[in-house]
């Protein structure tokens, strides 16, 4: 393993450098005490490593699993190798504080995190179902974390005790500011609001982590580190010395700030939008004398340097549609480290501030960060019980972070980035040998050497200048942006020198393949097809219509054509009988029934028959969930009078979507033959092979006949049991209620009624 000393002398290759190295921090007091077999989850085991105490104490919603696919391991061992004394809370009983109290109170932070999945994601289906199973837990067993974890972890740390919370990981991540909650259908507050954390950290957080975890053991408070990159606070105003832009309005941004000195930095172009400004910007120019002085070079800042851009805040995005998709835009324009300006929204009296994106890790840096002595097998408290996730990925290998596809319903661009961050070839290599050492039972077999995708290793923008300026959502679509390096040999060559590893029988290819980048290098569809597939290889066009893959920012499928040619070509060369499997996504923004109709025709026609179906499902943040949410497209500029998207929603209409999809299984004919119906194509009701659907058979139509029997005898006899009750009810001898339970008639007994008096007078 390279020593973080190494590493922070090494020669930078990123081109977006931080200020310093990761591990260049000095080491905390307690890195005496060396690293752990394990980070301890209990008192016993912290005596053991004979510590009296926790410098940090990490909650997590996941078991605990010694592994840097794991993000409470790899934040764990970072801030170990650190010199921090690291315990591991996993899975707490959050009904009461007690099990937040099990290691003591730490000296420096508690950090907070859902676990490798949003906890909504994890214990809901697309459709609003519970699941009842939850992959990251021993023996799958579900309902070991609360809903909205991050928010319930935060509150009983606050209860046991009074230490900063800092939170991070994909579920707060992705709630950075004001989202819409698909849930509870409606928009949310940012999750710094709900939980009342200290702090919160954004996608891969180990840079902005060891430099605020160095400035607490210096001495110093939350209130003294508000700007570190990758990490949002609660603020009453903006941070001292930025200038903003405010951008509250759709599509209309005006300074807020007075003008400064044009002499003094680069203006952005965005920052004047009235004649006003401009013409008080001329004036401010001619006012300042210009003073030449030789030999001495003033240093400019550019615009995005110190400057904010001021978002619509909360109570008016939960409002008004329009204005959240528009601040969805400019939160993704906002996202590459090289240029994003720091964002500010309000809410009530406060503003949620988020600092720029923190700058990704380079090649010494993420070898580093897997290089650290991880035990790879879950922690020895679970014993033998399985923890599916674990078994998933025990013998995968992470090359890579980061997308830069920008697919509209993927949260990974928003969390990791869109920079790819890649390992060596060296580091790499090491790990496969640690598992063919470590892993129990390993078989010879690696199950994926990959990441968020299996083909964006070591891929870049070959211009540097251009890739800290780009505000693109995605470097692919519509088309291949042409400073995009897609030369895939560095791919090919690690592959080739993978399986080549003695030990290791086969190296297969897991993770998504780009299909668009793999057809610029057919070398690389080659080494994939003869070496890497197992027989199938799973790929997602997602869409045959154009409309819905624009939506997407997905391509063609005139590009899933291209691949399937080399693909076949390289598999009988190879003398391999091997499978494209197609992924689809049904209900997606965009989509209309027309569109699920022609996909459906499309799978037909080629003999696909779909066992597993995925309903979109809106995550927090995605440009998607926009769509859904407003029916508007923040992948284009936003105003009132954009065209609105088309979004299935509501069960019936989602299940519709998901049907056609599954053609196939005549649970869905009755639906389809409606819909068709309905859209006026019953033609396509048949037994010709251009329809969709065979007609109504004699089995179907008995069966409907034997439900509509069912159907009208219960409906009898609940007529005949109400009416018996009514009359009883006439006679005084039952109190009863109605089917709803709403309208209760009071018991009554007949009684003779009283003879007629008249009044006595006086």
């Amino acid at each position: 393993m390279p020593s973080p000393q190494r590493v922070s002398k090494a020669k930078p290759t990123a081109r977006m450098k931080a200020e310093r190295s990761l591990f260049s921090y000095p080491k905390y007091w307690a890195e005496c005490y060396g690293h752990a077999p394990f980070l301890p989850m209990s008192r016993i085991e912290m005596d053991i490593l004979g510590w009296d105490s926790c410098d940090i104490i990490i909650v997590t919603g996941d078991a605990y699993v010694d592994h840097p696919s794991f993000g409470m391991a790899v934040i764990g061992r970072t801030l170990e190798a650190q010199g921090f004394r690291v315990g591991i809370i996993s899975q707490p009983d959050w009904h009461s504080k007690d099990d937040f109290m099990k290691l003591g109170e730490p000296n420096l932070f508690f950090g907070v995190t859902a676990g490798n999945m949003d906890s909504m994601i994890n214990r809901y289906t697309a459709d609003r179902k519970l699941r009842h199973d939850d992959a990251y837990t021993p023996n799958n067993v579900g309902g070991k974390r609360p809903d909205r974890a991050v928010t319930v972890y935060t509150q009983r740390c606050k209860e046991a005790y009074k230490k900063p919370v800092v939170i991070g990981g994909i579920e707060a991540s992705l709630r950075r500011i004001a989202h819409y909650d698909y849930w509870s259908d409606k928009v949310r507050r940012s999750v710094l609001f709900d939980s009342k954390a200290d702090m919160l950290m954004f996608g891969n957080a180990e840079r902005p982590l060891l430099e605020m975890a160095s400035r607490f053991a210096n001495g110093e408070t939350i209130d003294q580190m508000q700007d570190i990159r990758g990490t949002a606070v609660i603020r009453k105003e903006p941070l001292p010395g930025w200038q903003g832009v405010d951008s509250t309005h759709v599509d209309t941004i005006g300074k807020i700030d007075p003008i400064v000195s044009p002499y003094e930095y680069i203006e952005d172009k965005c920052a004047i939008a009235s004649e006003e400004d401009k013409q008080a910007a001329i004036e401010a120019e001619k006012a300042q004398p210009i003073v030449i002085q030789k030999h001495r070079k003033k240093e400019r800042r550019k615009p995005w340097e110190k400057t904010y851009v001021l978002l619509p805040p909360y109570d008016v995005v939960r409002a008004e549609k329009t204005l959240y998709a528009h601040t969805s835009r400019i939160l993704h324009k906002e996202t590459n480290p090289g240029c994003a300006r720091a964002l500010a929204q309000r809410h009530g009296d406060r503003i949620i501030w988020i600092n720029p994106p923190a700058y990704p890790l380079e090649t010494e840096e993420m070898d580093a960060v897997f290089d650290l002595p991880y035990a790879r097998v879950p922690h020895p408290s679970y014993g033998k019980a399985k923890i599916p996730a674990y078994d998933m990925i025990k013998t995968s290998v992470n090359i890579m972070r980061g997308c830069f596809g920008g697919c509209t319903f993927c949260s990974i661009t928003e969390h990791e980035g869109r920079v790819i961050q890649s390992r060596s070839e060296e580091s790499i290599i090491r790990e496969i040998e640690q598992i063919r050492d470590k892993v129990p039972g390993f078989t010879g077999v690696i199950s994926d050497l990959g990441g968020p995708t299996a083909n964006m290793y070591k891929l870049r923008c070959k211009s540097a200048k251009a890739e800290q300026a780009c505000r693109r959502l995605s470097c692919v679509w519509p088309s291949i942006c042409g400073h995009l390096d897609t030369d895939q040999t560095p791919t090919v060559e690690l592959y080739k020198k993978a399986r080549k590893v003695e030990g290791v029988k086969k190296v297969l290819i897991a993770s998504g393949v780009r299909y668009d980048l793999a057809i610029e290098d057919p070398n690389y569809v080659k080494e994939l097809v003869t070496h890497h597939v197992g027989g199938y290889l799973k790929i997602a066009p997602e869409h045959t219509e154009k409309a819905p893959l624009d939506k997407m920012m997905k391509p063609g499928m005139g590009t899933y054509d291209r691949f399937k040619e080399l693909f076949e070509k390289y598999s009988k060369e190879a003398g391999k009988e091997q499978y494209l499997i197609p992924y689809f996504i049904s209900a997606h923004p965009g989509t209309t029934d027309e569109d699920m109709l022609n996909l459906a025709l499309w799978l037909k026609e080629r003999n696909f028959k779909l066992d597993q179906v995925q309903n979109f499902y809106p995550s927090p943040m995605a440009n998607a969930t926009t769509m859904y949410h407003t029916n508007k497209n923040p992948i284009h500029k936003v105003t009132h009078k954009s065209e609105a998207v088309e979004v299935a929603k509501g069960e019936i209409h989602r299940r519709l979507h998901r049907a056609f999809l599954r053609y196939h299984d005549s649970a869905n004919w009755p639906l389809l033959r409606k819909a068709l119906t309905d859209m006026g194509k019953a033609h396509l009701i048949g037994h010709s092979k251009k329809c969709l659907v065979p007609p109504e058979g004699k089995d179907e139509l008995k069966g409907r006949d034997a439900r509509e029997n069912a159907r009208k005898s219960i409906n009898k006899a609940h007529a005949k049991s109400k009416t018996s009750k009514a009359a009883k009810a006439q006679k005084g001898l039952t109190r009863f209620s109605d089917n709803q339970g709403h309208n209760e008639l009071a018991n009554r007994t007949e009684r003779k009624p009283k003879k007629w008096k008249p009044s006595k007078q006086r």
